[in-house]
């Protein structure tokens, strides 16, 4: 399988992403699945240019992620598929199937309680993690590469939420 890694993060394509994650999983694509940023060309030339030449970006709906999913997957090159948010990764796993989840960033915003300082969540974004778990997909949270994983049930116990 050539998808090293399925990431929630609110930033979507930055540099944590493209030298953390990028160079240790010899990335070569990276699709952002964000239904508005598929339909946005502007936006889409802005976060192309937040990616070396050598690797390529492309958008995709929620739909059209699930669909291409086997192709990436049969595509020679490493691949990380990211969204920006909880409930876009679960309409992916829904629609496609994804065996793990990585929680990079979801930053602070009203309603949300910290678990890690780089993850805050939102009771209904436990609730759709907790639910992609229970369809069978390992759910951690890993800022970084050299980083430990953090299990889901350790993360949505964490210390740091009180």
């Amino acid at each position: 399988m050539s998808v090293e890694l399925f990431r929630v993060d609110d930033r979507l394509l930055h540099g944590q992403v493209v030298v953390g994650w990028g160079q240790p999983l010899d990335i070569q694509l990276i699709v952002l699945v964000d239904d508005e940023l598929a339909a946005s060309e502007w936006e889409q030339e802005i976060y192309r240019m937040g990616a070396p030449p050598e690797m390529t970006v492309l958008f995709e709906t929620v739909e059209g992620a699930a669909t291409a999913l086997e192709s990436y997957r049969l595509d020679p090159r490493n691949s990380i598929i990211l969204t920006s948010d909880v409930g876009t990764m679960r309409r992916l796993v829904e629609a496609a199937g994804v065996p793990t989840v990585n929680l990079g960033g979801i930053h602070h915003a009203p309603g949300r309680t910290k678990r890690l300082h780089y993850i805050f969540l939102t009771p209904e974004e436990e609730a759709a993690l907790l639910a992609m778990a229970e369809r069978g997909v390992r759910v951690t949270a890993q800022d970084v590469p050299a980083a430990r994983a953090v299990p889901l049930q350790e993360l949505l116990a964490s210390e740091e939420a009180r």
